[in-house]
């Protein structure tokens, strides 16, 4: 992406407590991001939901952690007025986890998070819109 002549302002990628297992967005990414400072849009910071659903971490827990990386903005799905209220509230009361707070998160969801099942956007082609249209990838496409 880097190396497409671009000047990028944001990049949007997945961030969550389940991410440093496999495949590492937050390791391999977003570092070069904060260091050319651009833009950070975190999105799923529950994994898709798979970290709550699979019972990993509470969904309090995966919100935390996403807003306590070096982001300009996390994302995350509200599909009830509920589960925007938690968002909310973890928002409204949000203190960042220090660095012992993560080490411990990301120590206990290893064991279920090693080799990218909680990440199917990793893992699968579910996801991927871009290898179900290569033309995106091109010059042509992207100038048009």
């Amino acid at each position: 992406m880097l190396g497409m002549g671009f000047d990028w302002d944001t990049v949007q990628l997945p961030l969550n407590c389940v991410d440093r297992h496999h495949r590492s967005f937050e390791e391999r990414v977003l570092p070069v991001l904060v260091e050319r400072g651009i833009g950070v849009l975190g999105m799923k910071p529950l994994a898709a939901g798979e970290a709550v659903r699979s019972g990993t971490a509470t969904a309090e827990e995966c919100l935390r952690y996403a807003l306590s990386l070096p982001t300009s903005v996390v994302i995350t799905g509200c599909d009830s007025l509920a589960i925007l209220e938690q968002a909310l509230r973890v928002w409204r009361d949000f203190t960042p986890m220090g660095p012992e707070e993560l080490d411990a998160l990301r120590a206990r969801t290893a064991d279920r998070a090693r080799g990218g099942g909680l990440e199917g956007y990793k893992t699968t082609g579910n996801f991927d819109g871009t290898a179900k249209n290569p033309h995106w990838l091109t010059t042509a496409s992207v100038t048009a």
